[in-house]
């Protein structure tokens, strides 16, 4: 008897440490959410979060879903969750954050690719091309460079269509004029091969109203074409260019 109560001693007191152990992983838990909740993070809170979030990756993921979730946190935080949500979990997150693309804060929407496209996932592919006509430009933006970083071809068509999105251009002083994502657009198109450009880009090229992104559609021309235009200035590269145009013209 007297052993059989010792050892059902020894399991309570046991317990109570696993209990108070437990106990005090909730309360690191409920500590790190409050911080989640401050509005102005020092740099030493933040060396903190992420310390405790390094060490305990899979017990800080349900408070940084939290975070990422709730509109009671200030934005910057819950940018900071999305991004240690992806440190912590890895490719794991991916089906998660490719969610949260769709989220009404733009934010939120950037901070979810720019982690996709840290995590180097190719098979949202088709989920970036639908974001090349977000409302926001920053997310079109990301998504363009997902884009061209990932090399994903697939979506070369959606990236040229972006040259007829009015949203990509504004107007000053009553005229419409290109916004820098334009550029951008251009450069994309070449680098992913895009072949169908050529014959627009060669047309493009020769006209005065695009001399402002003379340079990036030659640089999108080289890399469709592989052709290198001789040395000198614009004229001496339009003529080469307008030989090859002629060149590729069947009658």
């Amino acid at each position: 008897m007297k052993l059989i109560k010792i050892f059902l001693m020894t399991v309570i007191m046991f317990s109570a440490v696993d209990a108070n152990k437990c106990l005090a992983k909730d309360l690191t838990l409920n500590k790190l959410e409050k911080i989640f909740r401050s509005k102005n993070l020092g740099k030493r809170k933040i060396l903190k979060l992420k310390r405790f979030i390094q060490k305990n990756k899979k017990r800080s993921v349900p408070v940084l879903i939290r975070v990422m979730k709730s509109s009671e946190y200030p934005e910057r935080n819950r940018w900071m969750a999305t991004f240690w949500l992806g440190k912590s979990m890895g490719k794991q997150a991916s089906p998660f954050l490719s969610k949260f693309v769709k989220h009404p804060n733009w934010l939120l929407r950037v901070a979810s690719l720019k982690v996709l496209l840290a995590l180097r996932e190719k098979k949202y592919g088709s989920l970036y091309g639908k974001l090349l006509k977000d409302p926001s430009l920053i997310v079109r933006t990301q998504a363009l460079e997902n884009i061209r970083q990932l090399k994903l071809h697939s979506e070369a068509s959606k990236v040229w269509r972006m040259l007829y999105d009015r949203r990509n251009y504004y107007v000053s002083k009553k005229k419409t004029k290109r916004g820098n994502i334009i550029k951008d657009i251009i450069r994309v198109v070449g680098d992913l091969n895009f072949q169908k450009a050529k014959k627009p880009l060669l047309k493009m090229i020769l006209k005065e109203r695009y001399t402002d992104i003379f340079s990036d559609i030659e640089y999108s021309l080289r890399r469709i074409t592989g052709k290198v235009p001789p040395k000198g200035n614009r004229t001496v590269k339009k003529i080469y260019w307008q030989r090859l145009a002629i060149s590729e013209t069947t009658i």
